[in-house]
């Protein structure tokens, strides 16, 4: 069984290229589920401050692998019915952690689009809206401190986000079709 992480900057397409992998018979896990749920279960406003906030808190109690321990147990028992792909690894200690656990078996896909491109879908978006200030500062957050930039610049495959949502899914199609 094949553990596939998407990762990529705010706005890239991630959640778009895990559908496709989940189209195609994958189970996705979406790592932001385990911020969604401690807000949740702190009471708070579901908002990108509280979502930084939360971010941060679970890294500082569960070091900077946190997403990978906190969800490996989800990610072991959906491998048992079928290959997994996680929606949003973030930091080098995340991906050197399920690499480490998952070998050869784990491979990363990049989701690339430039900031501009990426800002016009953060604005335009009915869901988890983001202001072109809220997305530069969270991009400049996410690289400063979670190590964001490692796992992309690891990625086993890269696909370039600038044009449709089909091109994206041919983009992500072929890759399923190489890991296949």
């Amino acid at each position: 069984m094949k553990v596939v992480s998407i990762v990529g900057m705010t706005g890239a397409g991630k959640s778009e290229a895990a559908r496709a992998f989940e189209e195609s018979g994958f189970t996705t896990i979406r790592f932001g589920d385990t911020t969604d749920d401690e807000i949740r279960k702190q009471g708070l406003k579901l908002n990108e401050e509280n979502e930084r906030r939360i971010r941060e808190f679970l890294r500082k109690e569960h070091g900077m692998a946190a997403y990978a321990k906190l969800n490996l147990g989800r990610i072991d028992s959906a491998l048992k019915k079928s290959d997994v792909v996680i929606d949003g690894l973030y930091s080098w200690e995340e991906y050197t952690f399920l690499k480490d656990y998952y070998g050869k078996d784990f491979y990363v896909v990049a989701v690339w689009a430039p900031s501009r491109t990426r800002y016009g879908r953060l604005t335009g978006r009915s869901r988890r809206f983001l202001t072109v200030a809220e997305a530069a500062s969270r991009d400049r957050a996410e690289i400063d401190n979670l190590n964001k930039g490692g796992p992309i610049a690891m990625a086993d495959f890269t696909v370039t986000n600038e044009a449709s949502l089909e091109n994206l899914r041919e983009e992500v199609e072929r890759v399923i079709s190489v890991l296949r």
